[in-house]
């Protein structure tokens, strides 16, 4: 049975939503290339014709699964952003909304990481590439979120970094961490990933030269 992901208005209809969140757990289960339409259909227990109502391919879903993921971490975060806090704060605040998203909706997240890898690889159609393409304009626009206020939190003395390219690499690395390898206790579910959330922040922060607010 799929993960339920909260509803929110930038979200597709139901219909929609159950298949991409049985697809993004398939796909994080086997990966994009061993993945089938079947998988799918089994993992959320309907047939293939109700997936292919809604989308033509299993590259058509891997995408769909892949913009939602980054939907849900522009919706978390990028609100933020508008707050008066200092940017260091800001900074603060959207590492932690964006690590909970690794941990509250991790399956998409993974397909996100391995959209990224197929890329790298040149594992892909032409047509696969240039949708994978579009879709890595989103996260380059996500990440320039964070660039922003890496960038306002060394002019203001907050953070202490030599260059903003390899800083931002490095920071997304420790944040996008628990994909990898996070599995939650179910028997303190929320407790358990505030614990994550704050040590992979500390961490992550800390390396830039933020000191404990």
């Amino acid at each position: 049975m799929a993960s339920q992901v909260s509803s929110e208005n930038w979200m597709p209809e139901n219909s929609r939503l159950e298949i991409l969140q049985a697809a993004a757990e398939s796909f994080e289960q086997r990966g994009f290339s061993a993945t089938s339409i079947d998988d799918v259909a089994r993992m959320l227990g309907c047939t293939k014709g109700r997936i292919y109502h809604h989308f033509g391919s299993k590259a058509d879903l891997f995408a769909a699964v892949f913009r939602l993921g980054m939907e849900m971490n522009f919706a978390a975060v990028e609100p933020l952003t508008h707050t008066d806090a200092s940017a260091a704060d800001k900074l603060r605040m959207m590492a932690e909304e964006h690590v909970r998203q690794m941990v509250t909706t991790k399956s998409f997240q993974r397909v996100v990481w391995e959209g990224v890898e197929l890329l790298m690889r040149g594992a892909l159609t032409p047509e696969q590439r240039d949708e994978c393409l579009r879709l890595q304009q989103s996260r380059k626009r996500y990440s320039a979120l964070f660039r922003a206020q890496m960038k306002q939190a060394k002019a203001d003395g907050a953070l202490h970094y030599d260059d903003l390219s390899v800083a931002t690499q490095v920071l997304f690395t420790c944040l996008n961490s628990p994909v990898f390898w996070y599995r939650p206790r179910i028997a303190d579910l929320r407790k358990d990933q505030d614990a994550v959330i704050e040590q992979v922040v500390r961490f992550g922060l800390n390396g830039l030269g933020l000191k404990e607010g």
